[in-house]
């Protein structure tokens, strides 16, 4: 009986040593996954790329003078911003996604990591133009680097490029091949054809956005430049406003202003005057379909046609004076305030509203239109520009001919309350008034930017800021409603927590960039 124990015990013994895990092992939650299809890692990058870059009604779109808050317990209209918004979370992902790739037994270059070289390009320029140099040579290296060096604005910018001629390469070899599927794609539904134009429309964005550094060797701007403008084969384009990269809302995803929050926002969010005024001083139907007649106008006796109507207050007017103009009582027959406010029946009657760009092909065109203005390439600046003007216009549903508009009478969303108008519009006409016709020399850059603004509204994040910034098209309106002593911001500030995780390596960039300040109004190299 003895001899019997003593073998059961070292039985269990032998047992329970072979049940030994590692720490590692054991650190493992079995109901949690601790590997997804890459599939599923795209779709969240994806889904970052609109939901944290600025959506239309967002605060970027005030900070763009599309709209403006009149309620300070919401929001104001100061640029008083300070972190930049922090892209390296999904840039995290953007490598899991290529690992995950490779699990699944992917080549080294699949349609995974042949996109993952342009979400990188794009969350690295969604960050750098914000603040400038950043880490990137040993930055997302993991415990391997706790502490990874910045590199200079220029050289992210260097490897922005790269990465996007890449990322097309790599797509022209994997379509040439006849590997054509993204799956889990939400915005192209895997085509890497479409994929590829995408990626070359950005390409434009990013030297444009160098235009100051056209000089610079390294870069070599003008020469990408008309490369891409002058091989469509190597280098396809987005042909029209259905090609654009664009996030699509349903009744889940919803589009922001919709009639859920109707009475949460829509009296709360009158229209800027830098956006209506671009609109009206053109005779632009375009205001008409985006904005509502201000209803002291209407009470006045004016018709909701006559472009006099719209009216949009400046960013820089007082809080309190822009919140009690917007609130004034102009009896039950009319829509309250002396500002104009975002069309009823586009914004507040569905949940998709419309499309939102994050690289679209109006601004494609005006994009090229500025290139040959700026004689980087061979071509005809003139038809880009009316390219861009006419596919903004289609955009909004805007025909030559007579086009049916709507208002509300009192500022209701109710169908009952919907009011409706014919204007007519010639598209050449249009193109033919002074202030619209394309001309040589700083007026036609000015034109170009100024209807870039206009295709920008409430899409492409913070582009129409970050134009306004390098070139200082269109006017911006300042003042004590924009806060930062009358001045709008330059740039945001570094992550908080890079002065304590990483701060040798942050004095030293803010040290080289801004003599020591970390200041939402100095200039960055790419402005210098």
């Amino acid at each position: 009986m003895k001899s019997l124990k003593y073998s059961l015990i070292l039985m269990l013994m032998i047992t329970f040593m072979g049940c030994e895990k590692s720490f590692e092992e054991l650190e493992v939650d079995s109901n949690r996954p601790v590997s997804v299809p890459a599939s599923l890692v795209l779709q969240s990058v994806q889904y970052d790329m609109y939901n944290n870059t600025g959506r239309a009604f967002s605060a970027e779109m005030r900070w763009n003078q599309f709209y403006c808050s009149n309620y300070n317990y919401y929001a104001t209209n100061e640029y008083q911003w300070s972190e930049m918004p922090n892209h390296f979370f999904s840039l995290k992902n953007v490598i899991k996604m290529e690992e995950e790739a490779r699990k699944a037994g992917l080549e080294a270059v699949n349609p995974y990591s042949a996109v993952a070289k342009f979400y990188k390009a794009f969350l690295y320029d969604q960050m750098t133009k914000r603040v400038g140099d950043l880490p990137l040579s040993e930055g997302l290296q993991g415990i391997t680097v706790l502490n990874p060096k910045y590199d200079t604005q220029k050289q992210v910018y260097i490897q922005i490029l790269k990465w996007l001629e890449e990322s097309n390469a790599d797509l022209s070899s994997l379509i040439t091949k006849g590997n054509q599927t993204l799956t889990g794609d939400i915005y192209y539904g895997g085509d890497l054809k479409k994929w590829q134009k995408a990626v070359n429309v950005f390409h434009l964005r990013m030297l444009i956005q160098l235009s100051k550094k056209e000089a610079d060797a390294d870069l070599a701007v003008k020469s990408k430049f008309a490369a891409i403008i002058s091989n469509p084969v190597k280098y396809p384009l987005i042909s029209s406003l259905g090609e654009s990269l664009q996030f699509i809302s349903n009744q889940y995803n919803k589009f922001p202003s919709n009639p859920d929050n109707f009475g949460f926002d829509a009296t709360r969010q009158n229209m800027s005057r830098a956006y209506i005024e671009r609109l009206t001083e053109r005779n632009d139907p375009r205001v008409m379909v985006t904005c509502e007649p201000a209803g002291s106008q209407l009470k006045a006796g004016k018709l909701p046609s006559d472009f006099s109507s719209y009216v949009g207050a400046s960013s820089g007017e007082d809080l309190a004076d822009m919140s009690s103009k917007a609130g004034t009582s102009n009896g039950a027959d009319f829509a309250p305030g002396q500002y104009s406010f975002q069309n009823r029946k586009r914004y507040y009657t569905n949940y998709v509203g419309e499309p939102t760009f994050l690289v679209g092909y109006p601004e494609m065109c005006f994009n090229i239109a500025e290139g040959l203005h700026r004689n980087w390439a061979s071509g005809s600046a003139s038809q880009w520009y009316e390219n861009g003007i006419k596919a903004s216009m289609d955009f909004y549903g805007i025909k030559n001919g007579s086009n049916t508009m709507t208002y509300s009478r009192n500022g209701s969303k109710e169908a009952s309350d919907a009011r409706t108008f014919n204007i007519d519009f010639n598209l050449n006409d249009y193109l033919a008034q002074a202030n619209v016709k394309y001309e040589a020399g700083n007026a036609g850059l000015e034109k170009i930017l100024t209807q870039k603004y206009l295709a920008f509204f409430m899409n492409s994040g913070m582009e129409a800021y970050f134009n306004w910034r390098r070139t200082g098209y269109p006017t911006f309106y300042t003042g004590v409603g924009t806060g930062n002593s009358g001045r709008i911001a330059l740039r945001w500030i570094y992550p908080l927590s890079e002065r304590t995780t990483n701060s040798a390596n942050y004095k030293t960039a803010i040290d080289a960039q801004f003599a020591g300040k970390d200041d939402i109004n100095d200039l960055i190299w790419l402005l210098k």
